[in-house]
């Protein structure tokens, strides 16, 4: 590898995983986007670094490659822990004394300290009720919690057409204001929590068409197929610069080509199998390695609304790996039969 190429490789891959950062973690803590991608990139700064002062025939010391892991990724971890926001103690700090009073701005405070765990009117409570059909599930209480709202009855039919069904009518009535989460109790009966969701859209509910970003998801394919085939040109024994003859690249395609038939499979695996479920996730995306490593540190979809049960959990999962190993076994058959055998000396 050309060592002009690393300060190209490392802005190239700081933007990504900026965007990564931004895109998955940002919601969930307070701590600057900027401090925690800093975090992430030490790794690799300390390994161009090494290489561009001591030459890429100097091999990385073990303690100098492990060593930035070791002490980022748990530091990373900390901060993301570090600034996640507090919950709200009065939601779950609870009064070990009654007292009356007569000031009507206490009685204000806790009426609206009690309406809180109410997020819909009376009024709605019956388009709710309306929401559970009797020869569905036969809704029998409605529950109010800090942050969720509990609907109890009795499971009248096999629970993928319930839920199917209640969510449609929930949906239909409350667009996107609640999540749909179908659980079981630990006495085995099984109820439906609407969970309020905090980022509701004011236009009309659209599904996941908001989520969908072909543009991105192609260009990061493209990207990772180059980078793949650089690397795979390197498995090839090819020692000169592709880039002074693209037609070296052809070498490094049937490595590109089968770990990325086998990453895209194993992702929409999991894209499938969570439309089929409604879950709302992206596009499979692609992470790109400019020239090092594998090329690529694998994809990912990003699930961005509750998985409704246990089954739907269970099968989103292993569908990635299930239609993989599919895949991944011919390839492998292929390579075999398609190698030369040295000795290891």
């Amino acid at each position: 590898m050309e060592l002009w190429l690393l300060p190209f490789t490392f802005i190239l891959l700081a933007v990504i995983t900026y965007f990564v950062i931004q895109r998955s973690v940002a919601s969930l803590t307070q701590t600057p986007v900027w401090l925690l991608w800093l975090v992430m990139m030490i790794p690799p700064l300390v390994w161009i670094g090494w290489t561009l002062f001591n030459g890429e025939n100097t091999p990385i010391p073990p303690a100098l490659l492990l060593g930035p892991f070791v002490i980022c990724l748990p530091l990373y971890w900390l901060l993301i822990q570090w600034g996640r926001p507090a919950p709200n103690s009065t939601m779950t700090k609870e009064n070990p004394t009654k007292t009356t009073t007569s000031d009507p701005v206490a009685k204000i405070s806790s009426a609206t300290e009690k309406s809180s765990l109410r997020p819909i009117t009376r009024e709605e409570e019956t388009e709710l009720r309306n929401c559970f059909p009797w020869g569905i599930y036969y809704l029998q209480n409605i529950e109010y919690r800090p942050q969720v709202v509990l609907c109890r009855g009795k499971l009248r039919t096999n629970p993928e057409q319930a839920y199917r069904t209640v969510r449609s009518n929930i949906e239909a009535e409350f667009g996107d204001r609640f999540f749909v989460v179908f659980q079981e109790s630990f006495s085995g009966k099984p109820f439906f929590a609407l969970v309020p969701n905090t980022k509701k859209s004011t236009k009309p509910y659209r599904g996941s068409e908001s989520l969908t970003r072909p543009g991105l998801a192609l260009g990061l394919m493209l990207i990772t197929l180059f980078t793949t085939t650089w690397i795979g040109t390197q498995i090839a024994g090819v020692s000169e610069n592709p880039l002074t003859d693209p037609a070296l690249l052809l070498q490094g395609l049937p490595y590109a080509l089968a770990l990325m038939a086998i990453l895209s499979i194993h992702e929409l695996g999991h894209y499938f199998a969570a439309m089929v479920y409604k879950v709302r996730t992206t596009l499979p995306y692609f992470i790109p390695i400019p020239f090092f490593f594998l090329g690529t540190l694998g994809a990912f979809i990003h699930i961005r609304s509750p998985v409704p049960n246990r089954k739907a959990l269970f099968d989103i999962g292993i569908a990635g790996p299930l239609v993989g190993f599919v895949v991944t076994l011919p390839i492998l058959m292929w390579g075999l039969a398609h190698s030369t055998v040295v000795p290891l000396s």
